[in-house]
């Protein structure tokens, strides 16, 4: 386990919720989409921005 200090543990708190933000959005983006091409890119984002939140938390375990 890493050891956070509190300041951090917030920053990364923040940055999880603007992560899972992201996803969600984009997600419904995705599901907006008629244009399979765009509806493609919209996920892959969504996926990278889901990365990101996994690896972030990871940080907190």
């Amino acid at each position: 386990m890493v050891n956070v200090s509190l300041k951090e543990f917030y920053a990364i708190e923040d940055q999880l919720e603007a992560e899972q933000m992201l996803v969600a959005k984009y997600r419904s983006y995705a599901e907006s989409c008629s244009d399979a091409s765009l509806r493609d890119k919209c996920n892959h984002v969504a996926d990278v921005h889901e990365k990101h939140y996994n690896t972030l938390l990871g940080y907190l375990k």
